[in-house]
């Protein structure tokens, strides 16, 4: 019989990935507190997998600042350090503002579709002030862009700050305002004009601006 051959091929995922996906994923949204100490075994037994694709998750988590490992003691999830956030997103910034140059040559009116489409799920969950959502909708916006720009260093880079900036902000209760609605608005506009310049600075801007935000919560 034919088999066709342009369907979608599954992507397939190691035990060692997928273990490190949901121990970094626990980690982030603090299902796994800062401080706890994490027990091998037992996490095989949760993800149902050996021993070993934990140990190798652990240390690579351990490489990205997620958990310290005391070799013959315990392995600890790090403390969510607040003032990181000056040193988090400036490079973030950065990658992204580069991000949205580079998406220009690739943009199509399918993506631009997208990112209005996202944008209006982004809105509805900052009026509702479901901001949990709000911030997870707010990283698919960006990701559509990283994606577009086509550089495996960048999203590399991108991917290691973002998941620490996501800690951070679900941890410390970041609250995302509707004027990153209107800077979302904005991009979109600038990217249909192939506008490099100015697409940049503004999604640097919105990027940046949350460092202002946070601070001002903390003096609340």
């Amino acid at each position: 019989m034919p088999i066709p051959t342009d369907h979608a091929k599954p992507i397939r995922v190691t035990a060692k990935e997928n273990a490190f996906n949901q121990l970094q994923q626990w980690i982030i949204d603090g299902t796994l507190h800062p401080g706890e100490k994490l027990i091998d075994s037992e996490l095989a037994q949760a993800l149902g997998v050996s021993r070993t694709p934990i140990r190798e998750s652990l240390q690579l988590l351990e490489v990205q600042g997620f958990v310290k490992m005391y070799p013959g003691k315990a392995t600890q999830v790090t403390e969510v350090d607040k003032n990181s956030i000056t040193e988090l997103l400036p490079p973030l910034a950065a990658l992204q503002a580069l991000s949205a140059e580079l998406a220009i040559p690739h943009i199509t009116e399918e993506t631009l579709a997208l990112l209005e489409s996202t944008n209006e799920r982004f809105a509805e969950a900052v009026y509702t002030k479901d901001y949990f959502s709000a911030l997870k909708i707010d990283e698919e916006f960006h990701q559509i862009i990283v994606d577009m720009a086509d550089n495996s260093y960048i999203f590399s880079m991108v991917a290691s700050l973002q998941a620490h900036v996501r800690r951070l902000f679900f941890h410390n209760s970041i609250v995302l305002t509707e004027q990153s609605i209107t800077e979302h608005n904005q991009v979109i506009q600038l990217l249909k004009k192939r506008d490099t310049s100015n697409v940049s600075s503004i999604m640097r801007d919105n990027w940046l601006r949350a460092i202002e935000e946070f601070h001002s919560l903390e003096a609340k």
